[in-house]
């Protein structure tokens, strides 16, 4: 197995510039997931990994090797695409056993090697089967396997569970973790579903415009958001934003969101240190924000409710306060109806406040 190491990868496309100076490394046996919107440069940043593109600017380390110079066949990594890619006229066998026909192992070294790993994707019972006689579950297992056979340093993949439906997707995201932990194979995994970022990576590095904005565990990506783009990208629903200005009067400081003030007294020196301007972001998520049909005491806002989303085991509550929307998430136990008057109340360990120029956060 072995490190990734990129190193200000850059790489440009005519005028645009899909990947901006890039310096990440992939630790040996982690799983990093490249998340980011369409056009960002995850999967250009894959592309250079695997060598199907040339950066313009920068060094790419595999191991203990520089690849820059090398081409795909080379790098020792595999490669899975979001279609797949399986040759429709050779079997499942055939399609495993491809990649060891080219080393020119022997008959016996490939049997053995394909039977262990159609039995760690318990697809046996498939192996004399063509593509089109599987389903889409079945062809990104054999995808994986053709994938695993050649023990390579890395894998990487490009966004391979997209064509799968809700149900399968959810099944495979926990099957591939499982497998790549098993298997302790370097991964950098590329796509645009926060939720799959979540529960699959080790680490998460958030991208935006050819830009690394963000590089940390789960957890950290999610409650300590770097910017107003990640925060507003993690999550779903995604963080609340309300614009705000930063007063202070008798001793107190508030930020002023037009139709209520909220008291930011313990977080004054930082906003003072940080910010650029008086004109901040509030953030909240809607698990943060909680709703009472009562004033309660201490600092709570009053919002009318726009309408409700029942999910089953949560609902979420599209709130209108002022001129802004805010959404809640809250338990069906507490069942309201469009037009009805609540209170909301912040969780104030859970407040985020950013820069409104920058866009950075403070707190």
């Amino acid at each position: 197995m072995a490190k990734v190491v990129l190193e200000n990868i850059t790489k440009k496309f005519g005028d645009v510039v899909a990947v901006n100076e890039l310096s990440l490394e992939v630790k040996d046996k982690e799983f990093l997931v490249l998340l980011g919107p369409s056009g960002c440069g995850k999967t250009t940043a894959l592309r250079c990994i695997a060598g199907l593109e040339t950066p313009d600017k920068g060094n790419i380390r595999i191991g203990d090797r520089l690849v820059n110079d090398l081409p795909p066949k080379d790098r020792d990594i595999a490669m899975v695409f979001q279609s797949y890619a399986l040759y429709p006229h050779m079997s499942v066998y055939d399609n495993l056993a491809f990649p060891l026909k080219m080393r020119r192992l022997s008959k016996h070294e490939i049997d053995q090697k394909v039977n262990q790993v159609a039995e760690i994707l318990r697809i046996p019972h498939l192996v004399k089967r063509k593509p089109k006689q599987l389903s889409g579950g079945e062809q990104q297992r054999v995808a994986l396997g053709r994938a695993i056979v050649r023990e390579p340093k890395a894998f990487l993949m490009d966004e391979p569970l997209s064509n799968l439906d809700a149900k399968l997707r959810l099944h495979m995201r926990a099957e591939l973790k499982r497998l790549q932990e098993e298997l302790g194979i370097t991964t950098v995994y590329v796509t645009h579903d926060q939720a799959e970022a979540m529960t699959m990576g080790d680490r998460i590095a958030v991208m935006d415009r050819g830009t690394l904005l963000q590089l940390e565990t789960p957890e950290k990506t999610y409650g300590s958001p770097s910017s107003i783009f990640v925060a507003g990208f993690m999550g779903s629903p995604p963080m609340n934003f309300i614009d705000c200005s930063f007063v202070q009067k008798e001793g107190r400081a508030f930020l002023d969101a037009g139709t209520f003030m909220l008291d930011v007294s313990e977080f004054a020196a930082m906003i003072k240190e940080k910010s650029t301007s008086t004109e901040l972001k509030l953030g909240i998520r809607p698990e943060d924000t909680l709703l009472e049909r009562e004033r309660p005491r201490g600092d709570a806002v009053q919002a009318e409710v726009y309408v409700v989303e029942p999910l089953g085991s949560e609902v979420i509550t599209d709130l209108r306060i002022g001129e802004n929307m805010l959404k809640a998430r809250s338990s069906p136990d507490l069942v309201l109806k469009m037009g009805d008057k609540v209170w909301l109340i912040f969780r104030r360990e859970k407040l985020h406040i950013f820069d409104g120029k920058t866009e950075n956060a403070i707190v």
